[in-house]
C-alpha cells in the first residue's frame, strides 16, 4: 500500500426530517415513490416504529414527515407567546392592585406605596409613569419548517434528564451510526489505540432551546430562575462529548470546527485530517440543530432570509386569507421567497481503508478531501462572495487527480446547497455552471434536497453526505419536487436540474461533491468518491488476495447491519446512553517516560520527530 490512508465511510446514523438516516431510510422517504414496493413498505415500517404509530399508514406517514406546517409539539404558530410593553399612567390617580408579598421586587422603586393587607399580601399603590410586560400571544408569519417525523421524541428513547433537544438527537444519531456499522464496538476499540479515535460534532447554533441557552437568557426576564444545567449544555460543541462521555466513552481527540451552515463539512475535514496523517484510525463527524423554536426562527425572519406565509402567498398568487402549502416552502432554484428552517443530528463514521479492509466493514464510499475557503471582504456579512469558485474549483481538482478526466467528465453529481433564498438560487447556479464548464461537464446533475427536508444550518450538510449513501445505493437522484420550472435567472449551460427523480447506474456515479455555503463567508465543498470507485481504489492499494479476504469477512457483517435494522423496525433497539459507566479516575492512571496506562488502555509516548533529528548533544 503507498500513499495516505484512504478515509471510507463505514457507517452512518441520524434522524431528520425524513427519518432515520441508516439504512438509507432517510433518503427512501424522499424517493419513496420510485422505490420496489418491498423498499417502499419496508421504509414506512421504520417511519411507523419512529413515529409510534400501530401501523404503516401510508396517508399519516407521508403528511406527517419532511417540511409541513410547524406542529404543536414545537409551538403554536398562531399563538406565540411573548411579552408586550404595557406603559401605565397614573392621570392623577394612583394605580392600585394588591400582590403576594413573594412577588414584591426586591428593590421597591419610589413611585410605589406598599402597604400590608394581610400575612400574606400587601396593597400596592403607583402613582405617574410605570412600564409592565403582559404576557400576550401573536401569529408567526414563517409557519413552515423541517421537522422530526410527528410522534417521534428522542428524550423519551433514553434517561435524557432534561438535556436540550439537540443533544438528545445527537445521542440517537451517534447510536444509530454505531449501530450501522454491523462490527461490535468494544471488539473495534481493542483494535485500534484508545488515542486513535476522533470525534468531531457540533451545533453551528448551540442548543438554544428551553433546556439550553435559550432557557438560561429568558428565565429570569420571565421571572424563573437558572439552573445548573442552562450554560454547560449550551456550548457549540457539547454534541461532541456527549458522544465521547455516554455512546463511546472516547478518550481520542475530539471538538468541533464551526462554519456556520457548513460545520458538518468542517468537521469532516478534520476527520479526514485525522485519518489520512495517521492520526486516527476512527473517527465519527457528525452535527446536531433543534432550531425549530421561535426565537430562532425569528431571529433568521428578521433578516428576511426565511420563507414567510405573505411571500408563498404572492408566489402562488393566493388571497390574503388562503393558506399556502406549507410542504412547498422551500423552492431551491426557482421562483422563491427564502428558506425553510430544519431540525437534524447526522454522523458518518470513517475508518482508514487497512482497519475497515482487516474488520471486513462494509464500504459505503470514500471521504477524500474537504476544501474551506473564506470570502474575503465583504459588503454584507450574510452575502454570499468568491469563496465557493476555490472550493468548488479545488473539489474537482480533487476527484480528478484520483480518478481522472474522462471519468469526471460523465460519472459526477454535485449536491448544491440550495437553500431557496432569491440570492442563492443566482450565485450559487454560477458557481457550479462556471466550474463545470472549466472542467469541461455538460449536463451536470444536481440535487437540492433541501426541498425536501429544509435547511437544518449546521447539520445541513450532513442530511446531504448521508443522502448521497443512499444514492449510491438505488441509483436514483431526487428531485427538486416542490418547484415547478427554474427562475429566469438561474445559470444552467453546462448544469441539469429536474423536478422528477433521475434513475442512474450508480456504479457509474463515481464521485459527489457536496457544496455547503454559510454566513460570514464560510464555504465548504466534500469530495465523496463512490463504492464501486472506491472498492477498485482498495484492490489497488491492497491486492485481489486481501479484498477477498476482506468480502468473506463482510459477508457477517453485512448480516448484522440488516438484523440490526430489523431490530430497530421492531422497537427493539434503544440508543447506546451509558451515564456513570467505566468512569476513570487518577488511580487508573499510570506514567512512564515511553507509554501511559490509562484504564485498561495503553497509549504510546515513543514519539519521532516530525521535523527530522534535531537532538541536541549533553
Amino acid at each position: 500500500m503507498s500513499g495516505q490512508r484512504l478515509p471510507v465511510i463505514v457507517g452512518f446514523g441520524g434522524i431528520n426530517g425524513a427519518g432515520r438516516a441508516s439504512a438509507h431510510h432517510a433518503y427512501r422517504r424522499m424517493v419513496q415513490d420510485a422505490l420496489p414496493a418491498a423498499e417502499r413498505e419496508r421504509t414506512f415500517a421504520a417511519l411507523a416504529r419512529l413515529m409510534g404509530l400501530e401501523e404503516a399508514n401510508a396517508e399519516h406517514i407521508l403528511a406527517h414527515t419532511l417540511v409541513r406546517r410547524v406542529e404543536h409539539n414545537h409551538f403554536d404558530v398562531d399563538k406565540v407567546l411573548w411579552n408586550r410593553r404595557f406603559p401605565t399612567e397614573s392621570n392623577g390617580q394612583p394605580v392600585s392592585f394588591d400582590i403576594k408579598r413573594q412577588y414584591l421586587p426586591e428593590e421597591i422603586p419610589p413611585e410605589w406605596e406598599v402597604t400590608p393587607t394581610s400575612v400574606t399580601h400587601v396593597n400596592v399603590r403607583i402613582r405617574g409613569r410605570q412600564e409592565f410586560l403582559l404576557p400576550t400571544t401573536r401569529e408567526f408569519e414563517v409557519k413552515a419548517a423541517g421537522q422530526l417525523p410527528t410522534g417521534f421524541e428522542p428524550g423519551k428513547l433514553y434517561p435524557s434528564r432534561n438535556h436540550p433537544r439537540g443533544l438528545q438527537m445527537m445521542v440517537y444519531a451517534a447510536s444509530d451510526a454505531l449501530g450501522s456499522l454491523g462490527l461490535d464496538w468494544e471488539q473495534v476499540a481493542a483494535r485500534v489505540s484508545v488515542d486513535q479515535v476522533s470525534v468531531y460534532a457540533g451545533s453551528a447554533m448551540g442548543q438554544l432551546d428551553g433546556a439550553g441557552a435559550g432557557g438560561m437568557l429568558k428565565a429570569r426576564y420571565n421571572g424563573q430562575r437558572v439552573t445548573s444545567k442552562f450554560c454547560p449544555l449550551s456550548l457549540a460543541e457539547m454534541p461532541a462529548d456527549f458522544v465521547n462521555a455516554y455512546v463511546l466513552g472516547s478518550l481520542g481527540s475530539t471538538g468541533a470546527s464551526l462554519g456556520a451552515c457548513a460545520s458538518f463539512l468542517y468537521n469532516l475535514r478534520l476527520g479526514i485530517d485525522d485519518i489520512r496523517s495517521g492520526r486516527a484510525r476512527v473517527a465519527f463527524v457528525g452535527s446536531a440543530e433543534a432550531p425549530v423554536n421561535p426565537e430562532v426562527m425569528e431571529g433568521y425572519a428578521a433578516m428576511g432570509a426565511l420563507a414567510t406565509d405573505k411571500g408563498l402567498r404572492e408566489l402562488d398568487g393566493l388571497a390574503p386569507d388562503r393558506e399556502p402549502d406549507h410542504r412547498r416552502a422551500c423552492r431551491p432554484f426557482a421562483e422563491n421567497c427564502g428558506f425553510t428552517i430544519a431540525e437534524s443530528a447526522q454522523m458518518v463514521v470513517l475508518f482508514d481503508d487497512a482497519l475497515a479492509m482487516e474488520l471486513g466493514a462494509t464500504v459505503f464510499g470514500a471521504a477524500t478531501d474537504v476544501f474551506v475557503n473564506a470570502d474575503g471582504y465583504k459588503k454584507s456579512i450574510s452575502g454570499p462572495g468568491v469563496g465557493n469558485y476555490i472550493t468548488m474549483a479545488k473539489g474537482m481538482a480533487a476527484v480528478r487527480a484520483i480518478i481522472g478526466e474522462q471519468a469526471l467528465r460523465r460519472g459526477g453529481l454535485v449536491q448544491a446547497h440550495g437553500t431557496g433564498t432569491p440570492q442563492n438560487r443566482v450565485t450559487e447556479s454560477r458557481i457550479l455552471d462556471e466550474t463545470a464548464k472549466a472542467f469541461g461537464i455538460e449536463q451536470w446533475p444536481v440535487a437540492a434536497l433541501k426541498c425536501y427536508l429544509g435547511h437544518s444550518l449546521g447539520s445541513a450538510s450532513g442530511d446531504q453526505v448521508t443522502s448521497t449513501l443512499g444514492i449510491w445505493r438505488h441509483g436514483i437522484i431526487p428531485g427538486i419536487s416542490t418547484i415547478d420550472g427554474l427562475a429566469d435567472d438561474v445559470h444552467r449551460d453546462n448544469l441539469a436540474f429536474s423536478a422528477k427523480h433521475r434513475e442512474i447506474d450508480p456504479a457509474q456515479l463515481h464521485y459527489t461533491l457536496v457544496n455547503s455555503k454559510g454566513f460570514g463567508g464560510n464555504n465548504a465543498t466534500a469530495a465523496l468518491l463512490g463504492p464501486a470507485v472506491t472498492q477498485r481504489m482498495l484492490a489497488a492499494r491492497h491486492g485481489e488476495a486481501a479484498c477477498k479476504r476482506w468480502q468473506g469477512a463482510n459477508e457477517a457483517v453485512r448480516e448484522r447491519q440488516a438484523a440490526y435494522d430489523s431490530a430497530m423496525i421492531a422497537g427493539e433497539v434503544a440508543p447506546t446512553y451509558r451515564f456513570d459507566h467505566g468512569v476513570l479516575g487518577d488511580d487508573d492512571v499510570r506514567v512512564s517516560d515511553r507509554e501511559m496506562q490509562v484504564g485498561p488502555h495503553t497509549v504510546a509516548l515513543d514519539l519521532d520527530s516530525p521535523y527530522g533529528d534535531m537532538r541536541l548533544g549533553d
